[in-house]
């Protein structure tokens, strides 16, 4: 038996685990404009009461009660509602920070998202206490008042006095997290887009290709991606430091914050707003909470805001992330075979760029005086055209160590073909290719 199990009745309980949550609820509605009650003070209050609510009332099974299920439904909105603000009022908060390119946009985006969450949240406030009064839970006869939840921001800064600029920059480091930012901005691509959805675009795309679960992924690769830069590259802030260093870590931080505003988004759109299920009651509350929370608005600040500027951010970002990948690498250069018989055509040109995309630093094919960019298939191809034409057996690549370790082992297989051109087995430690 559960240890904080006692003699206080399940009407006793939700009382007191109703208690804070709904001096928040009436704290929020004896307000007419949103604008200056929502501070990160607040949200993490709601944050706080609604979960302990929410975790009470599932234990008790409120999921299967036609009593208690709309007020549980109200604390889950509540809950996902408020972690989403509280990651886009962190953004505009620290927006300024960032040194990002050209963010008037972004930010005015950002301020109409957040004036979305705010305005649900209110509205969600006096039905929250009208249906306690249904359930006969009491309102607390006490309430908060605005010195309860001063937002997070003086005009004063701490003196600046630990120079983050002594600490150890390894460039393997350095290297490796330019690296895994291009790997992301690759693997996120498929999602991107250039133009505002219409709602008809997003129901195709959510939750099919964009969901709760895609983003969380995303999520955990850009938190483990800021945990590193933080632990072994500078652990100081935004201030003074290696400029262009800290405004990667500006890109990545803005992406990670919007990851974690969409996923709680998406994660209340697909399990309160998208399908509740087949049981009546089950529709007549996702239609209740669809009047209080417009779904079609929802979508829009979640792809339109979230997803688009999760895309530009990490587009605009690679360029930064490979100029400081090239600063950093570790060059080399190898002398390897050309491919036996049929030489550099589309396989070997496409296994080749492959493995330098892989790791996202610059290398070059060097053929006598001409250089061609190793990551391009079409550039392979071309120098495989002068081989060809002056009968070369060896050619040069410069460049990116890690890569041409990788194009020597490729080079050791015949880049992946036999002299007919048929594909043979890559080494294990090419699996990445396949």
């Amino acid at each position: 038996m559960p240890e904080d199990v006692c003699d206080i009745s399940f009407s006793e309980k939700v009382k007191i685990f109703s208690h804070d949550y709904l001096m928040c609820c009436a704290y929020i509605s004896g307000f007419d404009n949103p604008k200056y009650v929502f501070t990160k003070r607040l949200y993490s209050t709601l944050i706080g009461t609604s979960q302990v609510l929410e975790d009470f009332l599932d234990f008790h099974g409120a999921k299967n009660s036609k009593e208690w299920y709309f007020y549980r439904e109200l604390s889950a909105a509540v809950r996902h509602l408020s972690l989403g603000g509280y990651s886009q009022l962190h953004i505009l908060n620290r927006l300024a920070f960032y040194g990002l390119p050209d963010t008037r946009n972004f930010e005015n985006e950002g301020k109409i998202t957040h004036g979305f969450i705010t305005t649900c949240l209110m509205q969600l406030a006096p039905v929250i206490i009208d249906e306690a009064r249904r359930l006969s839970i009491p309102l607390p006869e006490e309430g908060y008042g605005i010195s309860h939840f001063p937002g997070i921001t003086t005009n004063e800064m701490l003196d600046y006095d630990i120079d983050d600029m002594d600490k150890d920059l390894q460039k393997k480091n350095i290297v490796k997290i330019a690296s895994e930012f291009l790997s992301i901005a690759a693997k996120f691509e498929p999602l991107g887009f250039f133009k505002p959805y219409a709602l008809k675009e997003m129901l195709v795309i959510v939750p099919d290709r964009v969901n709760e679960v895609e983003m969380r992924r995303f999520e955990m690769l850009v938190h483990n991606l800021q945990s590193s830069f933080d632990t072994y590259v500078i652990h100081g802030g935004f201030r003074l430091g290696n400029r262009k260093l800290k405004q990667l870590r500006g890109f990545f931080s803005v992406v990670f914050h919007l990851l974690q505003m969409i996923g709680r988004l998406l994660h209340f759109y697909e399990r309160h707003l998208h399908e509740a299920g087949y049981k009546n009651i089950y529709k007549k509350v996702r239609d209740r909470l669809s009047t209080l929370i417009n779904p079609e608005t929802l979508l829009d600040r979640t792809i339109n805001y979230g997803l688009f500027y999760i895309c530009h951010f990490l587009t605009t970002g690679k360029d930064l992330a490979t100029e400081i990948l090239n600063e950093n690498i570790e060059r080399s250069a190898v002398v390897v075979g050309v491919p036996v018989k049929l030489g550099f055509h589309s396989r070997p040109s496409l296994l080749v760029a492959k493995t330098v995309q892989h790791y996202g630093g610059q290398v070059e094919l060097c053929v006598g005086r001409d250089r061609f960019d190793a990551s391009s298939v079409l550039d392979i191809q071309w120098a495989g055209g002068k081989i060809q034409k002056e009968n070369i057996k060896k050619v040069v690549f410069e460049g990116d160590a890690r890569a041409l370790r990788d194009i020597e082992i490729l080079a050791r297989v015949n880049y992946g073909e036999d002299s007919m051109g048929k594909g043979v087995p890559l080494p294990k430690e090419l699996n990445y290719l396949k």
